[in-house]
This record gives structure tokens, sequence and C-alpha cells, in this order.
């Protein structure tokens, strides 16, 4: 990967621990609105319906299924429905403040800023393309402190198109004058990352960091690594 000089991250669970951030505003919300003690629900449990669901309808709007408003008034209330509880109102609630608070919390990756570090060091330019929401992705970004290793933020918001779509790439990749041959994409997600960017032309490298199965690899040209500091030995 010689010929590499602008490389592309996903930033939510390739960067950005959004798994663990996401887990720690949730445990807050359900401690302050007393859910165990007023429904008898477990944590654990209502947190793991939760995450089924919401990847669900993340899935869904990659797949243009769905839009993000949505997404918004489904992810708590289809969870609270699964215990029995059809109160719309709470659900918002945990939406509305699920989304001001998460950014409380900026618990990177392993690994991410030494991963950074070097990557600058090599004089590589670094860029974000994610299919979160625009201000999110940036306010994620400076509050965690790594904003200003990054030349770009891109954001599926940004042109009305999310991974694994090429335009979304393509936007990317031309407003900052780079080309297939010089740029790489990593993601931790198979579909909206590595095909995504394997469709356009690009190279791509699939943070494998649930070490989960990969469907399909044939005539895909993409690494594979389960830890970002393994990219020292790529790049």
């Amino acid at each position: 990967m010689n010929n590499i000089r602008h490389i592309f991250f996903d930033l939510d669970n390739t960067l950005w621990d959004h798994r663990k951030n996401a887990y720690l505003t949730i445990k807050d919300l359900f401690i302050k609105t007393n859910i165990s003690e007023e429904y008898n629900i477990d944590f654990e449990i209502f947190h793991k319906t939760y995450n089924r669901i919401n990847e669900n309808l993340w899935e869904l709007i990659r797949d243009e299924k769905i839009d993000k408003e949505y997404l918004r008034k489904h992810r708590f209330y289809d969870t609270f429905l699964e215990f029995g509880i059809d109160n719309y109102n709470l659900s918002q609630y945990f939406e509305a403040h699920f989304l001001d608070q998460i950014l409380s919390y900026n618990h990177l990756m392993d690994g991410t800023q030494e991963c950074l570090d070097y990557l600058k060091s090599k004089e590589y330019k670094l860029h974000i393309i994610s299919n979160g929401f625009q201000e999110v992705t940036e306010r994620k970004c400076i509050l965690s402190g790594i904003s200003n290793y990054f030349e770009s933020i891109t954001s599926a918001d940004s042109i009305g198109k999310r991974k694994p779509n090429t335009e979304i790439f393509a936007y990317a990749l031309d407003k900052e004058n780079a080309n297939i041959g010089n740029s790489l994409m990593i993601g931790d997600d198979w579909i909206a990352d590595i095909i995504g960017a394997t469709n356009y032309g690009m190279k791509a490298i699939y943070f494998n960091v649930l070490d989960e199965d990969i469907p399909y690899s044939e005539n895909l040209d993409f690494k594979t690594i389960s830890n970002l500091k393994e990219l020292q030995n790529i790049l």
C-alpha cells in the first residue's frame, strides 16, 4: 500500500467506542428513571434488547428503507414494547436525553490515539466518512480530542447518501482532491465500509473488532485487522 496517501476512517466502533459510550449513557437514564423498580426489568436484558433493535434499525437506514426520524421514534419505543410497556413519552424522554448525554462519554477504541499518532507521523492525510449525523459526528471528534487529526469529516447528512452507496465515497474523495488509487477506507461495518469502498474501487481494511465471520471475500481488495495497532504492520 505504498501509494496510499489518504486514509478514510469510519468513526463509530472504529475509532470512537459507540458501544461502550451508549451502554453507559443508557444505564444512566435507566437508573435515573427508576425503570428497574418501576417495571421490574433487568438493565442488562434491557440493553441487550435495545442493542439488537437499534442495530437492526441502523441497517435499515443504511439500506435506505427508513430515515433517521423513524429510527429516533422507534429504537427506544420498540425496546419498551418488547417488555410490554407502551409509553411513547417515556421512550422519547430516553431518545432526547440519549442524544445529549452520550457525548458526556467519549471513550475511544483501544489503540486509537497511538494509531492516529503513528499515521500522522507517516504524513498520511486522515479523514472521516460516517453514516452518523453530521453535528453529532463532529462533536464526537472534538470532545474525544481527535478532531485535529482529520483533514475532513464527511457525514451521510452532507449529501443525503449513506455507505455503502458509492456516492458518499466519491463526494468525500472529490472534496479532498483524493483519488481511488491513493485512498484507503478503514471501518468495522462489512457492508457499509468494506463492500461500499471496494465497490467504488478503493482499497479497504476491515476492522473485525467482534471477530465475526466474513460473509464473502472473493475479488475484493481488502485486508483484515482485529485491533488498530496492526495498522502499523500494514501502513
